[in-house]
């Protein structure tokens, strides 16, 4: 069986975890705290950082690499588009959420009062431009579940406990999404705190 280590609250992790509910694939949950690494898991991420998959002789970290495996290793439902093209536009996407939104949602955690009030505002005005890329289909730019909506739910699960307010269309499309059962199957009973 496939193990995972993750973090009962880490965003990285929930997006490995997503990807596994929405292919319905079965792995053995190994909860620990993302500061404290233990021994085993140094056995096989040398960065003892979270989150880890271990599936038989191969140990992945970095949520980007698990996910891509987990949809080459189990390929239904794809959640990488089929031809290269969309795929290149689908990985720059997510590339784009990685280096504005969540590096925004990690300033506010991190940083000071001050210039976490200021990385709400930035999250809150990127998003608020962003709005009409969540409308017209039931997916995030698309009519299937993809890569950039494992991508994209875990943040917008974690944004109202944060302080930040979502855009009308963005909270459509986000609570059809979070009432799913594969999104429901992804969260830990401390995410499942952070809801309103």
């Amino acid at each position: 069986m496939i193990r995972l280590y993750t973090g009962a609250l880490c965003i990285h992790s929930h997006r490995v975890r997503l990807a596994l509910a929405a292919k319905a694939v079965e792995a053995e949950r190994i909860e620990l705290d993302p500061q404290s690494p233990t021994a085993q898991l140094l056995e096989y991420n040398p960065y003892g950082d979270v989150p880890t998959l271990v599936d038989r002789d191969v140990a992945l970290y970095e949520p980007g690499i698990i996910t891509e495996y987990l949809d080459e290793r189990y390929p239904h439902p794809p959640l990488m588009p089929v031809d290269p093209i969309s795929r290149a536009k689908a990985r720059l996407v997510v590339y784009r959420m990685q280096r504005d939104w969540y590096a925004d949602f990690e300033r506010i955690h991190q940083a000071p009062r001050a210039k976490a009030q200021s990385a709400r505002r930035s999250l809150r005005e990127s998003l608020v431009a962003a709005a009409e890329l969540f409308e017209g289909q039931p997916y995030f730019l698309s009519d299937e579940l993809t890569v950039m909506d494992v991508m994209v739910l875990p943040l917008l699960w974690r944004l109202p406990a944060a302080g930040v307010e979502l855009p009308a269309a963005i909270r459509s499309y986000a609570e059809q999404q979070f009432a799913s059962s594969w999104f429901e199957a992804s969260l830990t009973r401390e995410e499942r705190a952070l809801a309103r």
